[in-house]
């Protein structure tokens, strides 16, 4: 722990009239959850951790194991803004520990972490960049647009113009910074863009900016809903990640001089390569849901459907961002299977193990997938040798039960409850009769 943080942040506290500090930490699945300690318990919680019920918090621990200690990370210190500033509100990130101080398994941000380090021990660090999907609804029992407005369209009927302005301005106090926000292409969808920050910096942006949306909606009167395809006939939502890999010197890495086309190093394709290679595996941290698959099914030409590559190509899995000369430092690659429903930690940790087994292994990319791809049928794609990513959220547990490399990657306790609790959600989900079911066989039955 960085002293100099920890002594920034108890003067900050002081010296801002800072009456609660809350503790964040994520579950598994990606819930944001927190506890509020007092200022004068903050220092004591910087050197030995706050504990709290781990049993408390699912797939976290049992009954007899429920003991756990949040460490609070001084880095991440931001006061609330939307609190009083008498008597104020701030946050903290918080690392999840066993009484014996050792890494809890079941913490998403441990589980970046350690994948962070095997990326570190091998000379890079990732940096990513966010784009999030997301609609406004009334409220969160009605899912009916707010407008009629359409993609980057500048129209009085934008009624959430200043709600978006609102929610940037929130999240810039907080240290967030949004490079752009934009009418997405659905009515009432809309979409807002993070600046690139290190992988878990930007997993816990993602974090932050998801709760700021919904929390600057709902004072506006509205709901903001991440579920990856909330109406039918509308566009689902994504949430975009560009990826790239930097060496200890600040160079990236992904820059390829010799590359006149695609202006990438053979350690940018190894990595997009093994994301591929295991892109039936990580869909079910990619796409966690039981809707994620009506995205992807009733997605079109935008949404990826296959393990391709393609550059410009929006229905690939990767994208390749066009290059601009002179900018080096801004080559990437853009994954755009994930919806905003996904764990951004265990999201960035799977694609980071993938991306370095491929470079480990050398992995060689397949056929680019060009606009002539899209053309194809299903049965020519798959006579052609591309891979199709699961088409529901069983097919995609039946891939992620079986692999060792997901068990490896998220560890046996993630890995385990992860499959257990998505297991129940897809039964569920089987047994519920729809409306759909009801209007078509009961009257003809």
């Amino acid at each position: 722990m960085n002293q100099q943080n920890i002594d920034y942040v108890l003067r900050s506290v002081e010296q801002r009239d800072i009456r609660f500090v809350r503790l964040w930490f994520v579950d598994i699945l990606g819930r944001l959850k927190n506890f509020a300690i007092s200022p004068e318990d903050l220092e004591v919680a910087f050197e030995e951790g706050i504990g709290f019920d781990g049993s408390a918090i699912e797939g976290f621990a049992t009954p007899e194991e429920a003991d756990m200690l949040a460490f609070p990370d001084a880095s991440t210190f931001q006061i609330l803004p939307w609190r009083p500033s008498h008597n104020g509100v701030a946050r903290v990130f918080c690392d999840v520990c066993t009484p014996d101080r050792k890494p809890f398994a079941g913490d998403p941000r441990d589980a970046l972490r350690r994948m962070f380090y095997k990326a570190e021990k091998a000379g890079y660090l990732l940096n990513v960049g966010a784009e999030l999907e997301y609609y406004y609804f009334p409220d969160e029992h009605t899912p009916e647009p707010l407008d009629n407005v359409g993609y980057f369209d500048l129209s009085v009927s934008d009624a959430a113009r200043d709600l978006r302005r609102n929610t940037v301005l929130t999240l810039e106090k907080m240290s967030v910074p949004v490079e752009y926000t934009f009418h997405a292409a659905g009515r009432s969808q809309h979409g807002m863009s993070l600046r690139h920050a290190e992988a878990l910096s930007m997993s816990d942006a993602i974090t932050t900016a998801k709760l700021i949306i919904k929390q600057q909606a709902y004072e506006s009167g509205c709901h903001a809903s991440f579920m990856p395809k909330p109406l039918a006939g509308e566009d689902g939502s994504a949430m975009f990640l560009c990826q790239s890999l930097f060496d200890h010197d600040g160079n990236n890495v992904f820059w390829g001089e010799d590359d006149e086309k695609y202006h990438l190093s053979d350690i940018a394709k190894h990595y997009m390569a093994g994301i591929l290679a295991h892109a039936r595996e990580i869909s079910a941290i990619t796409n966690p849901t039981v809707n994620s698959y009506k995205r992807i099914t009733t997605g079109g030409d935008s949404v990826p459907q296959y393990a391709t590559w393609g550059l410009r190509n929006r229905a690939s899995m990767v994208r390749i961002p066009v290059y601009k000369p002179g900018k080096q430092l801004s080559t990437r690659i853009e994954l755009r299977s994930p919806d905003p429903m996904a764990n951004p930690y265990l999201v960035n940790a799977v694609t980071l193990a993938a991306g370095l087994d491929g470079i480990e292994r050398k992995l060689e990319l397949p056929p680019e997938a060009t606009a002539e791809t899209l053309k194809l049928t299903d049965r020519q794609m798959l006579e052609a040798g591309y891979t199709p990513l699961p088409r529901s959220l069983k097919e995609a547990l039946d891939v992620f039960e079986d692999s060792q490399f997901m068990k490896d990657a998220l560890g046996e306790h993630i890995h385990s409850f992860f499959l257990k609790k998505k297991r129940d959600e897809w039964h569920k989900f089987e047994s519920t009769i729809t409306e759909w079911e009801i209007k078509h066989y009961l009257a003809n039955s």
